[in-house]
């Protein structure tokens, strides 16, 4: 027991900068995520660019937790790297919430077993998102977003304790819409880090 938790230690110190507290590392990566989270918001623009928005982000959070240079340069140059793929992906995840916005049309026109296929279609909807994310995090220059997807969504069924966690951030960035819409726009960046920590808990499993 002893050796694993020396084990699990070692990765912790070595990502921390010479003379950095913890709580200042902390507090550091905190603003980092709030930064991040405009960066994906501004480049979400483009509608379908919100997975490759979201894999830059992951990428970027990842090497400020590693302590390896990097900034909007490189957030940019990833960005540029995970659309061309990335597009596909997103333009699915419109045509996915057009057909749940369908289901719900159904429902309230009151439709027999229109709740049941409005319920599955939300549900269904919710787990895209969700593997979205995970695959956005996972993604790295090259990778293809098809494999990313698929592998994504078996992990957002194995690892069903990460996946809920994914779906608080989500519910978060909705409701911080909801109240403020600025609100949400630097939440997201919070939404990519529990995205990178989900699948790194994952990996380490």
């Amino acid at each position: 027991m002893s050796q694993v938790s020396e084990v699990s230690e070692v990765p912790v110190k070595a990502r921390r900068a010479p003379g950095e507290s913890v709580f200042a590392e902390r507090f550091a990566l905190f603003a980092e995520c709030l930064l991040t989270g405009v960066w994906i918001a501004v480049a979400a623009l483009g509608l379908v660019t919100y997975p490759a928005a979201f894999a830059a982000g992951a990428r970027h959070l990842k090497r400020r937790t590693a302590h390896e240079g990097g900034g909007l340069r490189e957030f940019v140059a990833d960005f540029r790297a995970a659309v061309r793929g990335g597009w596909l992906a997103g333009l699915a995840g419109w045509g996915a919430a057009l057909v749940v916005v369908v289901d719900v049309q159904a429902v309230r026109s009151g439709i027999p077993g229109g709740p049941v296929v409005g319920a599955v279609g939300v549900l269904a909807l919710i787990g895209l998102g969700v593997a979205g994310l995970r695959a956005a995090a996972s993604w790295e220059p090259g990778a293809r977003w098809r494999a990313l997807l698929a592998d994504a969504g078996r992990r957002t069924v194995l690892d069903p304790v990460g996946s809920f966690l994914l779906i608080g951030g989500l519910a978060v960035v909705v409701c911080s819409a909801w109240f403020a819409l600025p609100l949400a726009v630097p939440v997201l960046g919070a939404v990519a880090a529990a995205a990178v920590a989900v699948e790194e808990r994952y990996r380490r499993r």
